[in-house]
């Protein structure tokens, strides 16, 4: 695909410039933007699939509607760079994901045509219909739009929102855009012409004026008109019944119309145009192609869904020799376990390659469950299984583990299950930015009872972690991994029970004591060779377990140091720093200057992970700042050495 100066695009700043265009045009501009995209993402990186597949759809809904007056509420975020191309971004993108750069997906102090934020799946329907609702009250006058993936429609949310916007019978538009990935249109292609006349014919002004038009008259034959109705209504549902897989939709209250074939933008600006003066919850479904226009990703959409830089002709990124990636090592080692233990079963929700579950599903695709975009079902089907013997092995990002929180507590902790919660993403993910840092989940998970907690300082670790979490029974164990690669330690070939609640001492010191949790293990101790050359031993903790803590150690520690530093990739409220507070203040400890090292009570934003490590002061530099800021600060206040007398 070779880029060439754009016959229209290059004119397109708003979507006001767009509608200037004769609808033939359109072609041209869809190509434009997919050879935009393709030439961009090369060279940045970013989500590549989902955008290419939705140009055509985006190009007519920013033509038909009047944007951003009428308002597009996308789900997610990842299909919506075309989106950002069309509306005054397509000079910055190649800033995408970088800091101070454009988001990866939607924000909503980014652009007035970001009407929603999104980063998470299934919250589209239910954000446009919360618009739909005030601009009523309002007694405004414009459309709303929600955009979903037939992806979202593995999740329980988008059918709350479609229940409910059914039952209010507001005007709304939902376009679901069936990529296929989860198949929701197994039409006959021989029966795709009969499928595309009726769609076009439903949806057209003259049809819906005529059917208004014998409602009208029937209403006015009393008995003998009901009895028309009821024939004509029972008609328009068989003949929908027959050749459209709607009637779902159209049981939820929803008016179906569709499929459509949703690369072709000429129709679609056709099919909208008559939408857009229907009344009531309609829902335009089109089929559309993951990487359409892009023969690499048409040929592996999941492999070029989401990418680093590649080479535009090929498609292929350049080989990293970087150590295997935490993601790599757990699912390699929750193969090596299922192999010897016939009980464990590995749970994701629509994200096997983001977790490492790709390589159970390839192993022993009969012990991989993959539920879709569901985290909440995921987390009570494992409890489920974990009520016949079982033990479920459920990986989740931190973030979306968030989204099953309810079902933590009352499915699984409320019931003693042994259900094993393995949560990459742990921690600062990079480009992806809030949505996605795992910042919370030591917080929302240590405050739930009998929760265990464990973070791997290394990938050996994190393989006697999820060994030890699958050998304890009667109770949830979490472990929490971060996202990127590991330190490239030999690969032990037996696995370690662990012993629950006991850390190890990394590195001894006299002057303060840094305690640490996961990746923070490798930071703290390049930050004490730092101190050290300034003249400030500290003594570095892996402390292994955030719930439950090492008691034994933290008294070993408090008798013979004041000055404590906690060090987390976690938020530093209800964290494990929170945790060593309230465990010190139960043991009665007192004399002690402690100091809580981790991520603020805020939302951090996208770059790098060196960069996002080194703004946040846990990069190993940032971490020592802080020990010997913290130090001097407090022996020269007590005027006294920070180490404890002897």
């Amino acid at each position: 695909m070779e880029k060439s100066e754009s016959k229209f695009l290059q004119f397109i700043d708003t979507p006001k410039d767009l509608r200037k265009l004769d609808v033939s045009s359109l072609r041209t501009v869809c190509s434009e933007v997919r050879e935009f995209l393709v030439d961009s993402v090369s060279k940045t990186g970013g989500h590549l699939g989902a955008g290419l597949g939705a140009v055509e759809l985006t190009v007519a809904m920013h033509y038909v509607f009047n944007t951003p007056e009428d308002k597009l509420v996308w789900d997610t975020g990842h299909q919506a760079y075309p989106h950002k191309i069309l509306t005054g971004r397509k000079d910055r993108l190649h800033t995408i994901r970088k800091m101070n750069g454009l988001s990866g997906f939607l924000r909503r102090d980014e652009s007035e045509y970001d009407t929603f934020g999104a980063g998470h799946a299934n919250t589209a329907i239910s954000a446009a219909l919360g618009m739909a609702t005030a601009r009523d009250f309002a007694k405004k006058d414009f459309k709303v739009v929600a955009i979903v993936g037939d992806g979202s429609l593995t999740g329980g949310m988008a059918y709350e929102g479609l229940n409910n916007a059914g039952v209010l019978k507001k005007d709304i538009i939902v376009v679901l855009s069936d990529n296929k990935m989860v198949s929701l249109s197994s039409i006959n292609p021989n029966l795709w012409s009969l499928h595309s006349y009726f769609a076009e014919a439903l949806t057209h002004p003259t049809y819906n004026k005529f059917k208004a038009n014998v409602w009208d008259l029937t209403g006015k034959l009393d008995v003998f008109g009901d009895r028309l109705r009821v024939v004509a209504g029972k008609l328009e549902r068989g003949v929908k019944a027959v050749v459209t897989p709607g009637m779902m939709f159209e049981a939820m209250g929803f008016r179906y119309f569709g499929p459509f074939n949703g690369h072709n933008v000429v129709k679609l600006v056709e099919i909208f145009k008559h939408a857009k003066d229907l009344k009531g919850p309609i829902l335009i479904h089109v089929t559309t192609e993951k990487g359409k226009g892009y023969e690499p990703a048409e040929k592996d959409a999941a492999k070029l869904h989401g990418v680093t830089p590649f080479d535009k002709i090929t498609g292929i990124s350049p080989k990293s020799t970087a150590p295997a990636a935490y993601t790599k090592i757990f699912g390699n080692a929750l193969v090596e376990i299922c192999k010897e233990n016939s009980k464990v079963v590995g749970i994701t929700a629509a994200m096997p390659d983001g977790t490492g579950l790709d390589i159970l599903q390839q192993e022993m695709p009969d012990r991989f469950f993959d539920v879709g975009i569901a985290e909440q079902h995921a987390v009570t089907f494992a409890a489920g299984l974990a009520t016949e013997g079982y033990i479920p092995v459920v990986a989740i990002y931190s973030t979306f583990l968030q989204r099953a929180f309810d079902q933590i507590i009352h499915d699984v902790s409320l019931q003693d299950l042994h259900v094993v919660f393995v949560m990459d993403r742990a921690g600062l993910v990079g480009a992806d930015g809030p949505t996605h840092h795992g910042a919370l989940d030591l917080s929302y998970l240590r405050c739930i009872p009998k929760m265990i907690i464990m973070a791997p300082k290394d990938e050996n670790e994190l393989r006697d972690m999820l060994f030890t979490a699958i050998e304890h029974r009667n109770c949830p164990v979490a472990i929490r991994y971060p996202r990127g690669n590991s330190l490239g330690l030999p690969v032990k070939q037996k696995f370690e029970t662990l012993k629950i609640g006991k850390s190890e001492t990394v590195r001894t010191g006299q002057d303060v004591a840094i305690l640490s949790v996961g990746n923070s293990v490798a930071q703290s101790l390049k930050a004490a060779d730092l101190l050290e050359k300034e003249g400030i031993l500290a003594e570095v903790v892996n402390m292994r377990f955030i719930k439950p803590l090492d008691t034994e150690l933290l008294e070993d520690i408090c008798n013979r140091f004041t000055i404590i530093i906690t060090v987390e990739e976690n938020s530093v409220v209800g964290g494990f720093g929170s945790a060593v507070l309230e465990t010190l203040c139960a043991m009665n400890k007192t004399n002690l200057q402690i100091k809580l090292h981790g991520l603020i009570d805020g939302y951090i934003t996208q770059g790098t992970p060196a960069e996002l490590l080194r703004l946040t002061k846990l990069d190993a530099e940032g971490i020592a700042d802080t020990v010997r800021e913290f130090y001097q600060q407090h022996s020269e206040q007590s005027k006294l050495p920070g180490r404890k007398a002897q």
